[in-house]
């Protein structure tokens, strides 16, 4: 997207570089106009100029553009964040998360913003994902269900949202997955067929949901393929004969390399 062609501030007015307390910084190429400034609504202008004057930064921690705000934590130094925790704009809290150590940032778990939880989500150490466990937000609780150390993951098995649900089948011990086999929704048990191993294949061969049982046919032990090909769909259907015909060449195959070896030794 192509920056726009006009110098406004964060109120809309056009800048006017000789009220500027930086307005020295000109004839040397330390701000330039519609590219690098401070003052500049348009956050790329303002991180440029941030990028080649660091320092200061920390002089704009409370300044009434947000931008502004947000822009400088990514310069300042770590110290200085703690103060912006509570900023009264998102993203400037978001921008925060990125950089607040461990122990600062448990603090921000709470956060009244969904996309800074999201953020925290993303970054505490797994062991102290427990408490969002419950978050309101189904994509924060998705995001722990991802990092969340594979022991606790039991808690999650009822999660009231599906897409949470599907996360924790993706992860979950083998020996809790079965637990999951009769998930009210079809995806939540599509996500555990496909990491179910083979013994337990038999116990979702009856379900309900067509896309379910075919990936059962694609795994499950051959002792239960008959049953499978006399499915009503189709699809299902077809899986169970294709792999009932690869066995059979398999045998046939064997069968006749044996014969062949049996007839060149009894030549010998």
């Amino acid at each position: 997207m192509p920056e726009p062609l006009e110098s406004l501030d964060w109120q809309g007015q056009p800048i006017d570089c000789t009220h500027c307390k930086h307005a020295g910084m000109l004839a040397s190429g330390g701000c330039k106009p519609l590219y690098a400034c401070v003052q500049d609504r348009y956050a790329k202008r303002i991180d440029r100029f941030f990028a080649v004057h660091p320092a200061l930064a920390q002089e704009y921690l409370a300044h009434p553009y947000f931008e502004v705000r947000a822009v400088a934590t990514k310069y300042v130094d770590v110290f200085q964040l703690s103060r912006l925790r509570n900023d009264p704009d998102e993203t400037v809290r978001s921008m925060v998360v990125l950089r607040l150590p461990q122990r600062q940032l448990l603090e921000m778990r709470n956060d009244p913003d969904r996309e800074v939880r999201i953020r925290v989500a993303a970054r505490v150490e797994p062991h102290e994902l427990q408490p969002m466990m419950h978050d309101e937000d189904y994509f924060v609780r998705t995001v722990v269900a991802r990092r969340l150390r594979q022991s606790m993951l039991v808690l999650m098995m009822h999660d009231p949202d599906s897409s949470v649900r599907c996360e924790v089948a993706q992860r979950l011990d083998q020996n809790m997955l079965p637990a999951m086999s009769r998930d009210p929704d079809c995806m939540v048990r599509l996500a555990v067929v496909r990491h179910l191993q083979p013994q337990h294949l038999p116990a979702m061969r009856d379900d309900e949901d067509w896309r379910v049982r075919y990936e059962v046919a694609q795994r499950i032990d051959i002792s239960y393929l008959n049953e499978l090909a006399r499915d009503e769909d189709e699809m299902v259907h077809e899986m169970a004969l294709m792999r009932l015909l690869e066995i059979s060449m398999q045998k046939s195959a064997s069968t006749n390399a044996e014969s062949a070896n049996g007839r060149i030794y009894g030549k010998n």
